[in-house]
């Protein structure tokens, strides 16, 4: 659905591909680190001084109680938590902010390949903004 979407506003390939990769790993935080019942994921076109680009929402309805998963180094060979790195790798901007008793976890991405972010090393989970799931 999210390259749907994005092909019909005119995006490019590449923004589609790194716009699924984030809604599939902000879901998927959603469904397996809250007590959702439903998750609500948002596409939106914005054009502003910053240019154009897609910016990406996704909400949740909080977490499950006592399980809060605190942010920390993440072990090479773990399999899980690198989710929120690659969001930020492909991004060029990402945040999250509480609302009610759930998070809204958002991401921007250029519409146009040309200014999309090449990555460079994915941060350290011990350096990335603290996040409890």
């Amino acid at each position: 659905m999210t390259r749907a979407h994005l092909t019909g506003w005119g995006a490019c390939e590449d923004t589609c591909d790194a716009a699924a990769l984030v809604v599939s790993e902000l879901v998927t935080n959603a469904i397996v680190h809250t007590a959702s019942r439903r998750i609500h994921c948002e596409l939106h076109e914005l054009c502003d001084d910053a240019g154009e680009r897609v910016r990406i929402a996704v909400r949740d309805e909080g977490c499950i109680p006592g399980d809060a998963r605190a942010a920390g180094r993440i072990a090479p060979e773990e399999e899980h938590g690198r989710g929120l790195l690659l969001v930020a790798a492909v991004s060029t901007a990402w945040g999250a902010q509480e609302t009610g008793p759930g998070l809204l976890v958002w991401a921007e991405l250029p519409r146009d390949a040309q200014e999309l972010a090449i990555p460079g090393p994915v941060p350290d989970a011990a350096t990335a903004p603290g996040w409890t799931w």
